[in-house]
């Protein structure tokens, strides 16, 4: 009697749910036709991390203090524009010239991911392939013999992730910048000193990305200067972005400065060469801001019209982890909070994923002079940059308690994945079977491999156990995705809860292959 009761009253609750509007032999459709893409669902998102920015600024004022930074500029990024601009100390000590968020400061490594952008470009074009030996473009590398006798030709990609077996060579490469072609070439020639075998460890190399702008120029036919320039920072509206600091307004260049003997001493500014390929760029927080809005809009994958240099598809593929690099077990968060972290290297991008799941993606930088770092989090839409004309000034440290403190203060969340609509309705279904499954195995929305898995006598009993220990169920929650074909909802009864979990196959259309349901605390 009590299961019959139960019958009535569930089934009751599904006559009131959304009506299934698909059968379930429904003819294949497009997935770009019912794919919606994850939204951030809260409206005063924006509007909270604003409060917080007096607080932030004094986060990045006090540290300059404390670290002893001539100069320093910073800029928090939502979504695709720069909220907010800050700058303390000079740009020019001896003139006491104030920085601003137009200064021009050289970025150094942070210039790596523009490289890799424009290689990107090229692939994109069908004008090289990641996977070509790098000798096919400088052809001297023929002639070097590599670590091992079975190690594999450098490609282009091992460039790109600091695994063509090259040593770690900071801070050596700093001092190249400014080194000609002939030099650069001439250096090859003579030979290069291998730490480990092609392709089997990560290890970061300025002289790997020399190498791409070495690319870059024989593919493009010009300097690898003027094709990144024309066809990745102009698109971008990054017009006061250069390479040779003799073209930066004199106003606006930042100096470079080392503390020593308790006082500020003046760095000498590198000329452009082919070494810039590697941490060449010098230019602002403005400027800069273009470029991180460009690289947080790959997200979330989507049908709209594609826009900038390269396609979005070939930004997310940049940030994706290629080469695992280390793992911090006892990572320390700025707040104290102990999260194990993973760091990898996508191209030209460190890509790190904590103990949360969170995902960090930029880069480093710093140079005799300079440091800066820049770091989006773009599943939730925001990015930092940070500059200082201090000589290898570490901006990790400082950003990540920023972002930290966006994501706590404002209480910010990822977005959200709406349902799909077969997933929805594969739902609805569910609901329309449980805990009985008559019919089950005539409805046709189920998989080859689901009754020979578990029979239906086998489902049907355990469900019919949850359920009597639910008793009746007052309510159906909403289905949460966690892709496009994969959720799970939960059944409120009188007496318990019960959580069901299901994914479906990559068939057209899609049916479901799993089904867990168990009992879970009752909310």
């Amino acid at each position: 009697m009590r299961i019959n009761f139960w019958i009535g009253k569930f089934l009751l609750i599904f006559f009131l749910l959304p009506p299934v509007l698909v059968k379930a032999q429904q003819a294949p459709v497009s997935n770009a036709s019912t794919y919606q893409p994850p939204v951030f669902t809260d409206a005063s998102r924006v509007e909270k991390i604003k409060a917080l920015l007096p607080a932030i600024e004094k986060m990045y004022k006090d540290y300059a203090l404390e670290k002893k930074f001539p100069g320093m500029a910073f800029g928090i990024m939502v979504d695709d524009q720069l909220l907010f601009a800050g700058s303390t100390g000079y740009t020019d000590v001896a003139k006491k010239t104030p920085v601003s968020s137009t200064s021009l400061f050289r970025i150094a490594s942070m210039s790596k991911s523009i490289t890799a952008m424009a290689i990107l470009k090229l692939r994109d074009e069908g004008k090289l392939k990641l996977d070509d030996e790098a000798s096919r473009y400088i052809p001297v590398l023929k002639d070097i013999p590599l670590l091992t006798n079975d190690a594999p030709a450098i490609t282009i990609r091992n460039l790109l992730t600091h695994s063509a077996g090259f040593p770690e060579d900071n801070p050596w490469g700093d001092r190249q910048l400014d080194i000609t072609h002939d030099a650069f070439m001439a250096m090859l020639k003579r030979g290069i000193s291998f730490s480990n075998t092609t392709g089997v460890a990560y290890e970061y190399s300025n002289m790997g990305f020399a190498m791409l702008g070495e690319i870059i120029r024989v593919v493009s036919g010009m300097s690898y200067q003027e094709y990144i320039t024309g066809n990745i920072l102009e698109p971008l509206g990054m017009t006061h972005t250069v390479w040779e600091y003799t073209k930066a307004p004199v106003g606006l260049l930042a100096h470079g400065y080392r503390w020593q003997n308790n006082k500020w001493q003046e760095e000498e500014l590198l000329h452009d060469g082919v070494y810039g390929a590697m941490g060449g760029l010098i230019t602002s927080i403005e400027d800069f801001s273009k470029y991180i809005a460009y690289q947080l809009s790959a997200w979330p994958a989507r049908n709209d019209k594609e826009m900038g240099p390269v396609k979005r598809s070939s930004l997310r593929e940049m940030q994706l982890a290629w080469k695992f690099s280390s793992i911090s077990e006892k990572y320390s968060s700025p707040n104290r909070r102990t999260c194990a972290m993973v760091n990898s290297y996508g191209y030209g991008l460190g890509n790190s994923v904590d103990c949360k799941g969170s995902v960090y993606v930029g880069h480093s930088g710093g140079l005799p002079g300079f440091g800066s770092q820049w770091r989006i989090m773009p599943e939730y839409g925001i990015g930092v940059v940070a500059y200082a004309n201090l000589t290898y000034s570490g901006m990790g440290a400082i950003n990540s308690a920023v972002l930290d403190t966006l994501v706590k203060g404002a209480v910010l969340m990822p977005r959200q994945l709406p349902v799909s609509p077969i997933l929805q309705q594969r739902k609805n279904e569910l609901v329309k079977l449980l805990p009985n499954w008559n019919s089950g195995e005539e409805s046709k929305i189920f998989a080859v491999n689901f009754f020979p898995d578990h029979s239906v006598a086998v489902r049907k009993k355990q469900s019919q156990d949850l359920f009597e220990k639910a008793g009746a169920i007052i309510r159906v929650s909403e289905l949460v995705p966690e892709n496009q074909l994969r959720g799970s909802f939960i059944l409120h009864g009188e007496k318990a809860d019960i959580e069901v979990y299901f994914t479906l196959t990559p068939e057209n259309p899609a049916l479901i292959q799993q089904l867990d349901i168990r009992q879970v605390k009752k909310e």
